[in-house]
């Protein structure tokens, strides 16, 4: 039985981070007036509402393994996703069975290009089992994050190589019609295939999202905000793209995607020069948190 888009979701779990994502992005495609120089555009922040529930943006499938995670985050406010908050929400993580309290974190809000801002929190869990992410003055349940031994997580990790795949290109779409969903113009990212670029011997981005298709609404200014950074960056790194879909309908999984064995979108790796992973950006970025970490990339 071919792969579906509903299936391909499904199998994430992630119905609670699709409806965090959902307004991230207007229907007519734009995204706000581009700040390419990786800060974080200057905001007072607004008051966190009384009453708030944590909104889970990062993936619920077996990704995370022990050592530093990171977990966006998004907040409720009068029964609606937040457009406002604070600059910064402290909070903690806790064990899912006993509630006992394994570390504090302060997530920084981003909202660079988006209209609902996310909160990016990274933290470090030592152990392979369930916590629970807690924010301040949330109603009490969190977010469940599940930490996996790395034997039993089969996409890409980092300190890992980064398997090489013949992506489509301009020039040969093996079999992905179209090659890239971007509109009107197919992105600059489909010229080498991502084994080429890993043979280049310098840092590359592959990144995985379908801008046409992404029920979530971060690809496609996801990919903006890439394409920014590459024009600013230049020919320091490789980018690579590939969509997630290999028909116009978004009915059947593109090949590139069945080879890395990921359940969700989107997703940019980051190698160093010698094609290692060393990050990874999951689920939602802003043009701001981006370019800090391709900034660290090339530092």
């Amino acid at each position: 039985m071919p792969s579906t888009r509903r299936t391909f979701l499904a199998a994430a779990g992630s119905a609670a981070v699709l409806a965090a994502c959902g307004e991230t992005r207007s229907s007519s495609g734009t995204t706000a007036a581009a700040n390419t120089s990786g800060s974080t555009p200057a905001s007072a922040g607004g008051a966190t509402p009384a009453s708030f529930s944590v909104v889970q943006r990062f993936p619920s499938t077996g990704l995370f393994t022990p050592g530093e995670v990171r977990l966006p985050v998004s907040i409720t406010g009068d029964g609606a996703l937040a457009t406002d908050g604070p600059a910064e929400l402290a909070g903690w993580v806790q064990s899912y069975v006993d509630a006992s309290k394994v570390t504090e974190f302060v997530g920084v809000r981003r909202n660079d290009g988006l209209d609902v801002p996310y909160w990016e929190i990274r933290t470090t869990l030592p152990d392979a089992k369930i916590y629970t992410l807690r924010l301040e003055g949330d109603d009490g349940y969190g977010a469940n994050v599940e930490i996996m031994d790395p034997v039993h997580v089969f996409s890409p990790l980092t300190g890992a190589p980064l398997p090489p795949f013949d992506t489509p290109t301009a020039d040969d779409h093996r079999g992905v019609e179209p090659y890239c969903s971007r509109t009107p113009d197919p992105c600059p990212f489909h010229q080498v295939t991502l084994t080429d670029a890993l043979a280049s011997g310098k840092p590359v981005l592959y990144m995985v999202g379908t801008p046409a298709h992404c029920q979530t609404g971060t690809c496609a200014p996801g990919l903006e905000f890439l394409i920014e950074q590459y024009q600013r960056v230049g020919d320091q790194i490789v980018v690579v793209h590939a969509d997630v879909y290999a028909d116009d309908a978004g009915t059947l999984i593109a090949p590139a995607v069945e080879a890395l064995g990921v359940e969700y979108e989107p997703i940019i790796y980051f190698t160093d020069a010698a094609g290692v992973v060393v990050d990874r950006l999951d689920g939602v970025w802003d043009r701001s948190e981006l370019a800090a970490r391709l900034d660290l990339l090339l530092s």
